[in-house]
């Protein structure tokens, strides 16, 4: 083996499963397999087969199923429970037999009512059983942690002679701190005199939150595998989470000097997918792969990302898997970071409307926890076009009832026109429908609404109406989108208003759009 590569054991299907709220379907294992396979983790812990027929099926399917990584089934250290796991795992092509049993004196007396020599001869006993079936066995003594180290040596050093390929150091109950958990790893380097004929591992569970930190202190201290689980599900308080712990190796390789054979792209559509099938989402702030794992709202923050990404991220988005970071805009947001996203909306305000801009914003910032690019449309809207727009609506007749065709007439002003009206009336199947379309008659426009949205912002009858509308015009091969805003107490009027308002900012990304080309074919 090579000492510098880290062998990535994953339990999500068995440690991870068992944990309540997070049981998997028979196809749902099977598909999460075929996935931990792109991943590309060294071991799948299908599952503990003697546990159930369910369980003994997913796990004989699995192994028959992926190719190009090992499949590990899970036996307590009786023969029983080794003879079925050998059954379910025969299939694989690199089969491998995982048994346990406690080492430590908490479990020895009060669970299993046993003297440490009967322990030992059970270890080793199943650690042969098992070699009887493959030369790949693992073997786990169980709440290591919290074991007599003279004892715990003495059970690694037994079994390893007995034929484990693989000693893995449980910290079971989570008990354990990185100084402490490093330390144990060293004094079983140093007082088993077997042990380099095995590798090294360790299964860390979260009850402290440190989970990820014990399982690279090991690693620090010689241990070349990790037992770990895709966003760190498993009994209780998890387990060691597998994107955590691959990343902290791969972002700091200077340190580690090791790798693994992860293919880290793959990451965040694990990630996914095992949230889609459990259904129990990650927190936002889950290192990694939660939802602001590359999110910036900070203003400082944000100028330091959009001026190098090393400024504020000790890692790439892409190299997770995620396209890019995002820069939340809310009130801590600075303007950088506004402009930035007007730009990439296709708006390039002066000075002056910037600065009118971005007073809209700061106040709607104050009061909304988050402001989404729907909300920059409506303040561009009331920053620039309400002052600024090409067409003012000056006049809207309505004329609609039970037995007659709607009918609207509009009139509009055209500031590049010299601020000339122009009226048309069209018919439709409502008051917005036909204004609208007395609208396109009046301008010419290829603008069509795509979704219309109406709130009543005030009650009763009389309410104040707030029409939002998403618009598209295709334009010079490229497809515009913009949303419109209007209010009035007539629906009809505000419907119209709302278009218009899109037309607007329809025309103004137009002559962006011509400027930006000529000042290019000029370069």
């Amino acid at each position: 083996m090579n000492d510098n590569r880290i062998i990535i054991f994953d339990t999500t299907l068995r440690d991870g499963e068992q944990s309540p709220g997070f049981s998997m379907n028979m196809d749902e294992k099977l598909h999460f397999a075929d996935q931990l396979s792109r991943l590309g983790v060294d071991v799948i812990e299908a599952g503990f087969p003697r546990s159930s027929q369910g369980d003994f099926e997913s796990v004989k399917r699995i192994a028959g199923r992926v190719k190009g990584v090992q499949v590990a089934g899970l036996a307590r250290a009786n023969s029983e429970d080794i003879d079925v796991a050998w059954d379910a795992i025969r299939g694989a092509e690199n089969p491998r037999i995982h048994t346990f049993i406690s080492s430590s004196d908490i479990h020895i007396v009060h669970q299993f009512k046993k003297t440490r020599e009967e322990v030992l001869e059970l270890a080793v006993a199943a650690v042969k059983r098992a070699k009887g079936y493959t030369s790949n066995v693992e073997f786990s003594p169980m709440d290591a942690t919290r074991s007599d180290r003279a004892y715990l040596a003495q059970m690694v050093q037994a079994t390893i002679e007995a034929g484990a390929t693989t000693v893995n150091i449980p910290d079971t109950v989570g008990y354990s701190i990185p100084s402490e958990f490093g330390d144990l790893i060293r004094y079983l380097f140093a007082n088993v005199p077997s042990i380099h004929k095995a590798v090294i591992s360790v299964h860390c569970h979260n009850d402290l939150g440190l989970a990820v930190a014990n399982a690279l202190a090991a690693v620090e201290a010689g241990a070349r595998q990790i037992e770990c689980t895709v966003n760190g599900i498993g009994e209780r308080a998890g387990n060691t989470s597998l994107e955590e712990a691959v990343m902290a190796v791969k972002t700091r390789a200077g340190l580690f000097n090791c790798t693994t054979g992860i293919n880290t792209k793959q990451i965040m559509s694990t990630s996914k997918l095992l949230t889609h099938i459990t259904g129990v989402t990650v927190q936002p702030n889950k290192a990694i792969v939660g939802a602001n794992a590359f999110a910036h709202e900070s203003g400082i923050h944000q100028d330091g990302v959009l001026k190098n990404a090393m400024t504020y991220e000790i890692m790439s988005p892409e190299d997770v898997g995620i396209g890019r970071s995002t820069l939340v805009l809310g009130k801590h947001s600075g303007r950088h970071a506004v402009i930035e996203r007007l730009k990439s909306m296709g708006y390039s305000l002066s000075d002056d409307e910037l600065e009118r801009f971005f007073k809209y914003f700061k106040a709607l910032a104050d009061v909304k926890k988050q402001v989404f690019e729907e909300d920059l449309e409506v303040l561009i809207g009331e920053a620039v076009y309400k002052e600024k727009g090409r067409f003012k609506v000056t006049n809207v007749q309505v004329s609609t009832g039970m037995y007659s065709p709607p009918m609207t007439l509009v009139t509009l002003k055209d500031r590049d026109r010299d601020g000339a009206e122009s009226f048309d009336v069209a018919h439709g199947n409502g008051g917005v429908d036909a204004g609208v379309n007395a609208v396109i008659k009046i301008t010419g426009t290829g603008a069509r609404i795509r979704t219309f949205n109406l709130v009543a912002i005030t009650g009763g009858s009389d309410a104040l109406c707030e029409v939002t509308v998403t618009a598209e015009e295709e334009y010079e091969g490229r497809m515009l989108r913009v949303t419109g805003n209007g209010v009035n107490i007539d629906i009809s009027v505000a419907g119209i208003l709302s278009f218009v308002d899109a037309l607007n900012k329809l025309e103004y990304r137009k002559k962006v759009n011509g400027i930006r080309e000529r000042v290019e074919a000029r370069v």
